[in-house]
């Protein structure tokens, strides 16, 4: 029990410095867990969606091509400037 306590909480600390990052609680909570609560790969997730969307791309989109690229920009730009 007490490894399962850690665990949530190490999720609750990483949630919560990403929340102080701007981005939206449902946004975060779907990161975490899209990326098996890794939060290095969630605040690389959450920063490419806002890059993205502020250029303009549909956010559905964003998700589905920066989950097929792995998080690589270059790459999921190339996809969605093809799309």
């Amino acid at each position: 029990p007490g490894c399962v306590l850690l665990q949530f909480l190490s999720y609750l600390g990483a949630c919560d410095r990403l929340l102080k990052q701007g981005y939206e609680e449902g946004q975060v909570e779907e990161a975490m867990e899209m990326f098996q609560y890794s939060e290095k790969k969630a605040a690389e997730f959450l920063h490419l969606l806002a890059q993205f969307n502020d250029m303009g791309f549909q956010q559905n989109e964003i998700k589905e091509v920066l989950l097929l690229c792995g998080n690589q920009r270059e790459k999921a730009l190339e996809e969605l400037v093809m799309k």
